[in-house]
Formats: C-alpha cells, structure tokens, sequence
C-alpha cells in the first residue's frame, strides 16, 4: 500500500522531526522539536480559522554553554522552537515543560500505526537527497508538497486525507 489515511499533524510531526535529525539534532531531541512544531503551527492555524532561525549548529554551540533548565528559542521550518536543556540533552517545550520524547513515539504510533516505519524511512530518504542548508531552507515547502490531501467538502478541524508515499519521494523534484 502506498497510501494511508490520517490528518496532517502527525505528518508535520514526523517530518519535522526527520528535519531536525538531518540538522543535527539527536533523535530525541529531533522527536520533540517535531512535536511542539505541530503543535505551534496547529495553534497559528487555529487563531487563523478563530478557533483559538538559529540553526542546529547554533544551538549545539550554545547547549554547550547552558545550565540545566536554562532556555532558547531553536529554529526549525521556519517557527522558533522554545527547548530547555535538561540532564538529557535539549528538549522543546509546550505549556513551559519539556516533552518527553517517548509521548511523541507513541502519539505517532497511535496515529500512523504500522506504517509509521515506512513513512519515516520514505522522508529520512527525501531529506538525505538534499543538502542541510537547502533542506533548513525549503524544508516546510517541501511538507506542502507530500502533505496528506484533505478533500475541499471536508468540514471540520483536523480531518483525515491521503497521505501518498510516492508523493514524498517525488517531493524533491518538485
């Protein structure tokens, strides 16, 4: 099968996680800075609809320099990313608290099931193609093209579409 049906957020996750990881970020690092940017570009959306750039390299210079508990602001397809260093490395925040990354795994888990493996190896293959400043850079234009396909009679916030691997491979040509 190389389509799957769900919404756009842990999609966005995923992708900005995958992002983050080619950046430079370790994978639990990468898995919540993922997370909080969903989360933050969901929040815009929905002030939107009125429902309610460092670099890696920056950001690994300066973890060197920080207290545990201390904070910066990381970016990451475009948003700044509030993290904290804690005694575990870098984690973004969300309501001021660190997000714990196995809470991300598991949100991802429950929303793309077993295929989340073959997602993430289909974007882990588009962003190794492209070099990492390019990759920071286009980043989030690229998600909008393999982005899941939501149908225009779809009301509602959050609803599901189709998500087509090959669209992700392709994303890259443009």
């Amino acid at each position: 099968m190389t389509t799957i049906t769900v919404n756009r957020a842990p999609v966005l996750t995923l992708w900005a996680a995958v992002v983050a990881e080619y950046l430079g970020f370790d994978e639990a690092e990468a898995l919540t800075l993922g997370r909080a940017l969903a989360g933050l570009t969901a929040h815009a959306k929905g002030v939107r609809l009125g429902l309610y750039e460092p670099t890696a390299a920056d950001a690994a210079e300066r973890r060197q320099k920080l207290g545990e508990g201390e904070a910066l602001d990381v970016g990451l397809l475009g948003r700044a990313i509030p993290v904290v260093n804690t005694r575990d490395g870098l984690r973004a925040t969300s309501k001021g608290k660190p997000i714990e990354p196995a809470s991300v795994e598991r949100y991802l888990e429950g929303k793309l099931g077993g295929d989340l493996g073959r997602v993430r190896d289909a974007m882990r293959d588009l962003a190794r193609a492209i070099p990492p400043a390019e990759l920071a850079r286009t980043g989030f234009r690229l998600y909008e093209r393999f982005r899941p396909e939501v149908p225009a009679d779809a009301e509602g916030w959050g609803k599901e579409g189709v998500l087509d691997l090959a669209r992700i491979a392709a994303a890259r040509n443009g």
